[in-house]
Order: C-alpha cells, then sequence, then structure tokens
C-alpha cells in the first residue's frame, strides 16, 4: 500500500468520518489508522476477508466523491499553504509586529 494513498486516505477519513455508517468507520480504521490486515480484521468481525477487502474499498470511493464535491480537504490545504507564506512573509518583512504575529499564530491554532 503506498504511503501517499495511505495518507490520503487518512486526510479523507478525519474530514469525512461523520458521514459513513459504523462499519465504514471501524473497517477503514482499522485498516488505514491501526494497521490491521483485511485477515485480521475479517477474524475480529467473523466475516470473510473479501466482504472487509470489499467495505475498504467502497468506503475508499465514497470519501473520494465526498472530496470531489465538498472539496474540505483540498481546501483545507490550500488555506494551510496560504497561512504559511503569510507567515513567513510576516516574519521576513515585519518580525517587529507582535500583535500581526500573534494573529496569524490564533490562526494557525483554529487548524489544530
Amino acid at each position: 500500500m503506498a504511503i501517499e494513498k495511505t495518507n490520503r486516505i487518512n486526510a479523507l477519513f478525519d474530514f469525512y468520518e461523520p458521514l459513513l455508517t459504523p462499519k465504514q468507520m471501524t473497517y477503514i480504521g482499522l485498516y488505514y489508522r491501526d494497521d490491521y490486515s483485511l485477515g485480521e480484521i475479517a477474524e475480529n468481525y467473523e466475516v470473510s476477508r473479501q466482504a472487509v477487502y470489499d467495505n475498504i474499498r467502497r468506503t475508499e470511493k465514497i470519501l473520494e466523491e465526498y472530496e470531489s464535491k465538498l472539496h474540505l480537504y483540498r481546501n483545507f490545504q490550500l488555506q494551510s499553504e496560504e497561512l504559511d507564506n503569510l507567515l513567513k512573509y510576516v516574519e521576513e518583512n515585519y518580525a517587529y509586529d507582535k500583535e500581526l504575529l500573534t494573529r496569524i499564530n490564533r490562526l494557525e491554532s483554529l487548524e489544530e
């Protein structure tokens, strides 16, 4: 499993988890966040490995569909990048303005 895909699915899961069913949340969380194998999940929930695989693949598609419609993750990435650029600019050009730096730091803390 490619690390980029794992990171993307985890990020999408962070944004869209409340929109998933309990089973989808459980399987995708165990597989991507907790690094369980398909076999381990299947054994724990007394279902076939194929059933787990199908559920995870279907959930991945659902997460990608949510993102294609809502763009929450993409917008978060763009906002984070712009905030980083702003902070860098302010530190380079307005380092003496402590109030400005404080306000930017407050914005950064809202992302967490």
